[in-house]
Protein backbone atom coordinates (compact mmCIF):
# COMPACT_ATOMS: atom_id res chain seq x y z
CA UNK A 1 0.00 0.00 0.00
CA UNK A 2 1.71 3.16 -1.10
CA UNK A 3 2.39 6.03 1.72
CA UNK A 4 -0.56 8.60 1.68
CA UNK A 5 0.44 12.42 0.16
CA UNK A 6 0.45 15.42 2.80
CA UNK A 7 -3.08 16.24 1.77
CA UNK A 8 -4.40 12.89 2.10
CA UNK A 9 -2.84 12.19 5.14
CA UNK A 10 -4.56 15.69 6.09
CA UNK A 11 -7.37 14.91 5.27
CA UNK A 12 -7.22 11.32 7.14
CA UNK A 13 -6.56 13.04 10.43
CA UNK A 14 -9.30 15.41 10.07
CA UNK A 15 -11.77 12.27 9.23
CA UNK A 16 -10.29 10.39 12.14
CA UNK A 17 -10.60 13.71 14.59
CA UNK A 18 -14.23 14.65 13.11
CA UNK A 19 -15.89 10.98 13.63
CA UNK A 20 -16.42 11.37 17.36
CA UNK A 21 -17.89 14.54 17.41
CA UNK A 22 -20.30 13.94 14.22
CA UNK A 23 -21.38 10.42 16.36
CA UNK A 24 -22.02 12.90 19.02
CA UNK A 25 -24.07 15.37 16.86
CA UNK A 26 -26.20 12.79 14.80
CA UNK A 27 -26.64 11.09 18.30
CA UNK A 28 -28.28 14.17 19.64
CA UNK A 29 -30.06 15.09 16.47
CA UNK A 30 -32.22 11.71 16.17
CA UNK A 31 -33.21 11.88 19.87
CA UNK A 32 -34.49 15.95 19.40
CA UNK A 33 -36.31 14.28 16.29
CA UNK A 34 -37.82 11.22 17.79
CA UNK A 35 -38.60 13.07 21.29
CA UNK A 36 -39.88 16.75 19.98
CA UNK A 37 -40.10 16.89 16.44
CA UNK A 38 -41.43 14.66 14.11
CA UNK A 39 -41.17 11.82 16.18
CA UNK A 40 -41.23 9.32 12.83
CA UNK A 41 -38.66 6.32 13.42
CA UNK A 42 -38.54 6.11 9.61
CA UNK A 43 -37.92 9.56 8.81
CA UNK A 44 -35.19 9.93 11.88
CA UNK A 45 -32.66 7.56 9.55
CA UNK A 46 -31.91 10.58 7.88
CA UNK A 47 -29.62 11.32 10.89
CA UNK A 48 -27.63 8.14 10.41
CA UNK A 49 -27.53 8.19 6.66
CA UNK A 50 -26.21 11.81 7.01
CA UNK A 51 -23.30 10.26 9.51
CA UNK A 52 -22.20 7.57 6.98
CA UNK A 53 -22.11 9.89 3.66
CA UNK A 54 -20.31 12.57 5.80
CA UNK A 55 -17.49 9.92 6.93
CA UNK A 56 -17.35 8.46 3.31
CA UNK A 57 -17.04 11.87 1.91
CA UNK A 58 -14.32 13.78 4.53
CA UNK A 59 -12.12 10.38 3.72
CA UNK A 60 -12.97 10.84 0.09
CA UNK A 61 -14.88 7.65 -0.42
CA UNK A 62 -17.20 7.29 -3.56
CA UNK A 63 -19.75 4.56 -2.94
CA UNK A 64 -21.12 2.97 -6.11
CA UNK A 65 -24.14 0.24 -5.94
CA UNK A 66 -24.76 -2.53 -8.53
CA UNK A 67 -27.54 -5.10 -8.83
CA UNK A 68 -30.31 -2.58 -6.98
CA UNK A 69 -32.90 -4.13 -9.63
CA UNK A 70 -32.31 -7.46 -7.65
CA UNK A 71 -33.96 -6.08 -4.37
CA UNK A 72 -38.00 -4.83 -3.87
CA UNK A 73 -37.63 -1.55 -2.46
CA UNK A 74 -41.15 -2.79 0.02
CA UNK A 75 -39.75 -6.12 0.72
CA UNK A 76 -38.04 -6.93 4.25
CA UNK A 77 -34.42 -8.74 3.83
CA UNK A 78 -32.31 -9.69 5.93
CA UNK A 79 -28.62 -8.14 4.05
CA UNK A 80 -25.70 -10.02 4.40
CA UNK A 81 -22.13 -9.36 3.45
CA UNK A 82 -18.53 -9.85 3.97
CA UNK A 83 -16.96 -7.19 6.41
CA UNK A 84 -13.40 -6.68 6.11
CA UNK A 85 -13.37 -2.76 7.22
CA UNK A 86 -15.23 0.01 9.38
CA UNK A 87 -16.08 1.36 6.42
CA UNK A 88 -18.14 -1.39 4.65
CA UNK A 89 -20.68 -0.04 8.17
CA UNK A 90 -19.95 3.74 6.68
CA UNK A 91 -20.66 2.97 2.91
CA UNK A 92 -23.47 1.01 3.62
CA UNK A 93 -25.36 3.55 6.17
CA UNK A 94 -24.59 6.09 3.90
CA UNK A 95 -25.86 5.07 0.58
CA UNK A 96 -27.50 1.59 0.67
CA UNK A 97 -30.82 2.73 -0.89
CA UNK A 98 -32.87 0.69 1.44
CA UNK A 99 -34.87 0.92 4.72
CA UNK A 100 -33.22 -0.71 7.83
CA UNK A 101 -31.74 -0.97 10.63
CA UNK A 102 -28.83 -2.37 12.54
CA UNK A 103 -28.76 -5.49 14.91
CA UNK A 104 -25.99 -4.13 17.24
CA UNK A 105 -24.48 -6.20 20.20
CA UNK A 106 -26.50 -5.07 23.51
CA UNK A 107 -23.18 -3.29 25.18
CA UNK A 108 -23.61 -0.89 22.74
CA UNK A 109 -26.93 0.50 23.86
CA UNK A 110 -25.47 0.94 27.26
CA UNK A 111 -23.54 4.10 25.92
CA UNK A 112 -24.97 7.43 27.16
CA UNK A 113 -26.55 9.04 24.32
CA UNK A 114 -25.21 6.77 21.66
CA UNK A 115 -27.23 3.92 23.03
CA UNK A 116 -30.42 5.73 23.96
CA UNK A 117 -30.07 7.27 20.43
CA UNK A 118 -29.86 4.23 18.65
CA UNK A 119 -33.01 2.48 20.47
CA UNK A 120 -34.94 5.09 19.85
CA UNK A 121 -34.10 4.81 15.86
CA UNK A 122 -35.31 1.27 15.80
CA UNK A 123 -32.07 -0.11 16.24
CA UNK A 124 -32.21 -4.21 17.36
CA UNK A 125 -30.07 -5.22 20.27
CA UNK A 126 -29.00 -8.93 20.98
CA UNK A 127 -27.00 -11.13 23.53
CA UNK A 128 -23.96 -12.21 22.01
CA UNK A 129 -22.98 -14.52 25.04
CA UNK A 130 -24.05 -18.06 24.76
CA UNK A 131 -27.46 -19.96 26.79
CA UNK A 132 -31.33 -18.95 27.48
CA UNK A 133 -30.69 -15.31 27.64
CA UNK A 134 -28.80 -15.19 23.93
CA UNK A 135 -31.50 -17.42 22.36
CA UNK A 136 -34.48 -15.01 23.96
CA UNK A 137 -32.55 -12.21 22.76
CA UNK A 138 -32.08 -13.90 18.95
CA UNK A 139 -36.26 -14.34 18.60
CA UNK A 140 -37.55 -10.64 19.66
CA UNK A 141 -34.88 -10.33 17.09
CA UNK A 142 -36.52 -12.37 14.51
CA UNK A 143 -39.65 -11.01 15.34
CA UNK A 144 -38.78 -7.30 14.96
CA UNK A 145 -37.53 -8.67 11.43
CA UNK A 146 -40.19 -10.60 10.27
CA UNK A 147 -42.67 -7.69 11.34
CA UNK A 148 -41.39 -5.22 8.77
CA UNK A 149 -37.36 -4.46 9.35
CA UNK A 150 -34.20 -4.73 7.30
CA UNK A 151 -31.21 -5.92 8.97
CA UNK A 152 -27.51 -5.66 7.98
CA UNK A 153 -25.34 -8.82 9.06
CA UNK A 154 -21.93 -9.81 8.84
CA UNK A 155 -22.28 -13.29 9.15
CA UNK A 156 -18.24 -13.86 9.59
CA UNK A 157 -18.65 -12.36 12.89
CA UNK A 158 -15.88 -9.85 12.59
CA UNK A 159 -13.56 -8.09 10.25
CA UNK A 160 -11.26 -9.98 8.01
CA UNK A 161 -7.59 -9.16 8.80
CA UNK A 162 -6.36 -10.27 5.20
CA UNK A 163 -9.47 -9.43 3.57
CA UNK A 164 -10.31 -13.09 2.20
CA UNK A 165 -13.88 -14.54 2.76
CA UNK A 166 -14.07 -16.30 6.08
CA UNK A 167 -16.21 -18.98 7.44
CA UNK A 168 -19.48 -17.77 8.52
CA UNK A 169 -21.32 -18.54 11.54
CA UNK A 170 -24.81 -20.10 11.77
CA UNK A 171 -26.24 -17.28 14.46
CA UNK A 172 -26.34 -15.13 12.03
CA UNK A 173 -28.28 -17.59 9.84
CA UNK A 174 -30.08 -18.78 12.35
CA UNK A 175 -31.54 -15.77 12.73
CA UNK A 176 -32.86 -15.54 8.74
CA UNK A 177 -34.36 -18.79 9.24
CA UNK A 178 -36.38 -17.81 12.43
CA UNK A 179 -37.43 -14.77 10.83
CA UNK A 180 -38.42 -16.05 7.93
CA UNK A 181 -37.65 -13.46 5.51
CA UNK A 182 -35.52 -13.43 2.13
CA UNK A 183 -32.33 -13.11 3.11
CA UNK A 184 -29.68 -10.97 0.15
CA UNK A 185 -26.04 -11.55 0.04
CA UNK A 186 -23.74 -8.49 -0.31
CA UNK A 187 -20.34 -8.20 -1.75
CA UNK A 188 -17.94 -5.54 -0.44
CA UNK A 189 -15.34 -4.38 -2.82
CA UNK A 190 -12.62 -2.02 -2.26
CA UNK A 191 -13.40 -1.18 1.26
CA UNK A 192 -10.14 -2.88 2.94
CA UNK A 193 -8.44 -0.71 0.68
CA UNK A 194 -9.47 2.13 2.42
CA UNK A 195 -9.27 0.77 5.64
CA UNK A 196 -7.91 -2.28 6.34
CA UNK A 197 -8.74 -4.04 10.35
CA UNK A 198 -5.82 -2.28 12.32
CA UNK A 199 -5.40 0.76 10.42
CA UNK A 200 -6.00 4.48 12.22
CA UNK A 201 -6.33 6.77 8.89
CA UNK A 202 -8.43 6.34 6.21
CA UNK A 203 -7.63 6.88 2.76
CA UNK A 204 -9.76 7.71 -0.45
CA UNK A 205 -10.99 5.52 -3.21
CA UNK A 206 -14.15 3.75 -4.67
CA UNK A 207 -16.36 1.28 -2.85
CA UNK A 208 -18.34 -0.70 -4.66
CA UNK A 209 -21.35 -2.76 -2.65
CA UNK A 210 -23.14 -5.72 -5.02
CA UNK A 211 -26.53 -7.06 -4.76
CA UNK A 212 -26.94 -10.67 -4.77
CA UNK A 213 -30.29 -12.51 -5.78
CA UNK A 214 -32.37 -12.64 -2.33
CA UNK A 215 -32.13 -16.33 -0.60
CA UNK A 216 -35.70 -17.98 0.13
CA UNK A 217 -35.50 -19.30 3.57
CA UNK A 218 -38.70 -19.94 4.38
CA UNK A 219 -38.20 -23.55 3.81
CA UNK A 220 -35.19 -24.12 5.42
CA UNK A 221 -35.63 -25.17 9.34
CA UNK A 222 -32.93 -24.32 12.44
CA UNK A 223 -31.07 -27.76 11.46
CA UNK A 224 -30.30 -26.69 8.42
CA UNK A 225 -28.26 -24.16 9.61
CA UNK A 226 -24.98 -24.93 7.89
CA UNK A 227 -26.87 -25.62 4.74
CA UNK A 228 -27.49 -22.03 4.42
CA UNK A 229 -24.73 -20.63 6.21
CA UNK A 230 -22.54 -22.71 3.48
CA UNK A 231 -24.81 -21.21 0.82
CA UNK A 232 -24.64 -17.90 1.90
CA UNK A 233 -21.09 -18.16 1.98
CA UNK A 234 -20.87 -19.48 -1.34
CA UNK A 235 -23.19 -16.26 -2.97
CA UNK A 236 -20.95 -13.64 -1.50
CA UNK A 237 -18.08 -15.68 -2.62
CA UNK A 238 -19.39 -15.50 -6.06
CA UNK A 239 -19.86 -11.75 -5.93
CA UNK A 240 -16.34 -11.03 -4.83
CA UNK A 241 -15.44 -12.19 -7.93
CA UNK A 242 -17.74 -10.37 -10.19
CA UNK A 243 -15.71 -7.98 -13.12
CA UNK A 244 -16.77 -4.08 -12.62
CA UNK A 245 -19.93 -3.22 -13.70
CA UNK A 246 -21.59 -6.72 -13.33
CA UNK A 247 -24.20 -7.09 -11.09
Amino acid sequence: MTPLSPLGFLRSCCTLLLAPLLTLIVSAASLVDMFWIRKSEVKAQVFPRWWGRMLCRLAGVRVRIEGISNINQEQTYIFAGNHCSQYDIFSFQGYFPHDFRWIAKKELFRIPLFGQAMRRVGYIAVDRSHGRQAMRSLDEAAKRIAAGSSVLIFPEGTRSGDGSLQEFKTGAVLLAIKAGVPIVPLGFVGSRAVLPKGALLPRGGEIVIRIGTPMATDHYKTADKQLLAQALHDAVADLLKEPPGES
